[in-house]
């Protein structure tokens, strides 16, 4: 599956078009972001736990990232309420699950560097940066004008409040990927926080 796969050209999703599709275990929903291959694929996701939903323990072969939206992600390590940002690194294996709150997360999969092998958990993260390596930088931020594009390639996951961009309007829920070397700016409609992560479209995956 190739979907959204060309990363030299913008991206993006609204929330008035997701479509959410049954993973292989019950109770979990995917609603892709991009992906490159089938089951095991590089992907950006939101995926949907229902109240007591698992999935089967796994090993990351190309790393894992992880923002906790809503309700509380967990696995046999600990409970991840939402503004919770996960890191688990190439090698890394775990067994999701999910109390009574079930939970809408945020990840990607399969676009660690090789040599990125920090593993932690930020609980209740605020603004600020979540994690840097070479040219990647993770961030949580609020914009309340406007913010120039990240030269190096610029994805964010809108929180809350409304980003304009790309002719268009998104809300709360949008996912919005920008190539290396656009050039425009991110404009704040409203007091908006997002998700942020610039600087990794241009290094080799």
């Amino acid at each position: 599956m190739r979907l959204r796969a060309d990363f030299d050209q913008p991206a993006r999703v609204h929330p008035r078009d997701y479509q959410w599709l049954a993973s292989p275990m019950p109770g979990v929903e995917r609603m892709m972001l991009d992906r490159v291959g089938d089951e095991v694929a590089r992907a950006t996701s939101l995926v949907r736990y229902q109240p007591g939903a698992s999935f089967s323990a796994h090993t990351h072969g190309g790393g894992e990232e992880i923002f906790v939206l809503d309700g509380a992600f967990g696995d046999e390590h600990g409970i991840y309420p939402a503004g919770s940002y996960l890191r688990n690194p190439i090698g890394t294996s775990h067994t999701p699950q999910v109390g009574a709150q079930g939970a809408l997360i945020w990840v990607k999969l399969h676009q660690f560097a090789a040599d990125d092998s920090a593993q932690f958990v930020i609980d209740d993260a605020g603004d600020g940066p979540l994690h840097q390596h070479q040219t990647e930088i993770v961030s949580l931020e609020t914009w309340t004008d406007s913010c120039p594009v990240g030269h190096d390639g610029d994805e964010v996951m809108v929180l809350s409040g409304c980003l304009g961009v790309l002719a268009g309007d998104y809300p709360s829920g949008s996912w919005i990927r920008l190539p290396a070397g656009f050039d425009g700016q991110w404009q704040a409609l409203e007091p908006t926080r997002v998700l942020r992560k610039r600087g990794h479209l241009r290094r080799p995956i």
